[in-house]
């Protein structure tokens, strides 16, 4: 079972790709497993032949622990397949009283020397962010040295030349020492910081000791808060929380609604504290991308308890792009580059600092209208069967599937089906020729934050074609949810085809977007809206109430003529309008 992250021990095997007999090659996929960070395909190390599985589909095992077993010599069969066995048990017994020692696979441990029973000592490494990926800049910590962490909670931010992303703490302790700076680049495998582990780490243990005093007090005020919260009766706690939160809203989710994504350490203390999902949400975060911290959750019970804030409505926010409220800027009054909703300056001019990612998208959008040749067309399109038929199964969709039915999935499915009959739209341009490509590596443009104040990321679906619709939902609801919840990793950023972006999510009608370079071609949908149409019936025209939308289609008319990209988009009106009302789930 391979390492899949810095604080992963575990993973669940969700599919074989392979049957033992099978002959397989260097790298092909052998199964798939998930963590509870990410789905991911496990290669075949070697060449040769699967002749044993020894964990089944649902089987949840240890990082390092054998899964299968590969013969590359066939003469060596029988041996081979008795080998492991008898390895393994004195294996599993040497390794036993080393469990809580591994809870950190990525890092290399070292005596701490400071003369404690628990005087252990972690180096937490700069982690791989992709395959071709081998460094990475820091942008910023959100911990500082004494400061008291839990395992899985962020520790700082650092970014690749393609996305941004979160390092988590690799276990509970204190950090000790920063070995990399704000800014300082770093290799993949290079250290950065040191955390001092052992039995006393952790939330709420009065063992541990800092050179804080000030975290000391508020570590013995969280574990004086929950010995109250267990002395209380039912009655003075939902008093106390000024209302049975637990009851009335929802279990705290690792996602929420906004696509904030909300840490483990903070859902147990939600949890603790009888704190639903629909409160958790509506905290204000103090980290990046509103993101909610110990912190501030513990803020939240305190002032919750003192009845400085009222319960929010059972009823959750909608998701995708929404105007942000004046709360969620800062107390200086600064705001971040992509948010919609800003206050008129105090003076004449009020001068904004670019972030890191909204430079990043200022340059590829410039670069991009200055190497293709724009040109965007559009068409109407009457999407009210695919309309009719989505409401009238959405419902069972979700059920049968475990995932909803949005409409961006049933647009990808149109486009792909008229890419296969127009294969230049799957091109791109090196130099003075024309790359057509096999694989339809679909992108789709997710705002980030609320109101995307966190900018804009376009991550891919691989090879989109061999998608039916289930497939389709499911990787639009994975790539989104990965994107705002910052575990993309860089190869979920390269590779695409073509993009899709969608306006019409907060009301546009119409619009030019630019080409998503090296791309020839970027699909936008505008909203749908019913409106007067006139039908042509066997009895004569007809006015009727349509549900209608505009499709636009910006293409690099370098390679793309105006009669092949206007052909092309009429194809996909028309098998939009075509739309099988009888299609099963």
């Amino acid at each position: 079972m391979p390492q899949m992250g810095e604080s992963v021990m575990e993973g669940t095997v969700i599919e074989w790709s392979k049957s033992v007999g099978d002959t397989v090659e260097v790298d092909e996929t052998l199964l798939e497993i998930a963590t509870d960070k990410v789905d991911s395909e496990v290669p075949s190390p070697e060449a040769g032949t699967l002749v044993e599985i020894l964990v089944e589909e649902g089987d949840t095992i240890e990082v390092g622990k054998p899964i299968a077993i590969i013969e590359t010599d066939a003469d060596a069969a029988g041996e081979s397949s008795s080998e492991p066995e008898a390895k393994e048990e004195p294996k599993e017994e040497e390794s036993q009283p080393e469990t809580e020692e591994e809870k950190a696979p990525a890092t290399e441990k070292t005596n701490s020397g400071g003369g404690d029973d628990d005087g252990e000592r972690i180096e937490v490494v700069m982690p791989q962010m992709g395959e071709s990926v081998v460094e990475a800049t820091v942008i910023g910590w959100n911990k500082s040295v004494g400061d008291e962490v839990e395992e899985d909670e962020t520790l700082l931010e650092i970014s690749t030349d393609k996305v941004d992303s979160e390092v988590p703490s690799p276990s509970a302790g204190i950090l000790v020492e920063i070995l990399a700076e704000e800014n300082d680049t770093i290799e993949v495998g290079q250290p950065i910081a040191i955390i001092s582990t052992g039995k006393g780490a952790g939330s709420g243990s009065s063992a541990q000791k800092t050179d804080s005093g000030s975290s000391s007090a508020k570590k013995e005020e969280k574990k004086l808060s929950k010995e109250e919260v267990a002395a209380t009766t039912p009655d003075q706690l939902m008093k106390s929380n000024g209302s049975d939160s637990s009851a009335e809203g929802s279990e705290p989710q690792r996602m929420g609604s906004d696509g904030r994504f909300f840490s483990p350490l903070v859902r147990s203390i939600a949890k603790e504290e009888g704190i639903s999902q629909e409160e958790l949400e509506s905290i204000d975060g103090s980290g990046q991308g509103g993101r909610v911290s110990k912190k501030d959750i513990l803020g939240y019970v305190e002032d919750k308890k003192n009845g400085k804030v009222s319960t929010p409505s059972s009823s959750k926010s909608s998701a995708g792009l929404s105007k942000p409220s004046s709360s969620s800027k800062s107390n200086d009054g600064s705001i971040s580059a992509g948010q919609l909703d800003i206050k008129s300056p105090s003076g004449e001019v009020e001068i904004i600092k670019m972030d890191r990612m909204r430079k990043m998208i200022a340059d590829h959008m410039v670069k991009s209208v200055q190497t293709s040749a724009h040109v965007t067309t559009f068409a109407e399109v009457d999407v009210t069967n695919m309309v009719k038929w989505r409401n009238a199964n959405k419902v069972e969709f979700q059920k049968k599937t475990g995932h909803k039915l949005t409409f961006t999935p049933l647009f990808v499915e149109a486009i792909i089906k008229a890419m296969l009959e127009f294969p230049l739209i799957n091109s791109s341009v090196n130099g003075d020729e024309i790359h057509v490509k096999k694989d339809i590596n679909f992108g789709l443009a997710v705002a980030l934050g609320n109101g995307g104040e966190g900018g804009l990321i376009v991550p891919v679906i691989k090879k989109a074609q061999q998608k039916n619709l289930v497939g389709l939902a499911e990787s639009v609801n994975e790539v989104a949810t990965k994107a705002r919840s910052k575990k993309l990793s860089p190869d979920d950023l390269v590779g695409g085809t073509i993009t899709l972006t969608n306006y019409g999510s907060v009301g546009n009608i119409m619009g030019t977007p630019i080409i998503n370079q090296p791309q020839v071609a970027i699909i936008g949908t505008g909203a749908i809206e019913k409106k007067p149409v006139v039908l042509e019936t066997e009895a004569g025209d007809v006015i009727a109430i349509r549900q209608m939308m505009y499709l636009s289609m910006s293409y690099d008319h370098r390679i793309i003529d105006g009669a092949h990209g206007g052909a092309f988009l009429n194809r996909i009106k028309q098998i939009l309008q075509a739309f099988d009302m009888e299609r099963s789930v």
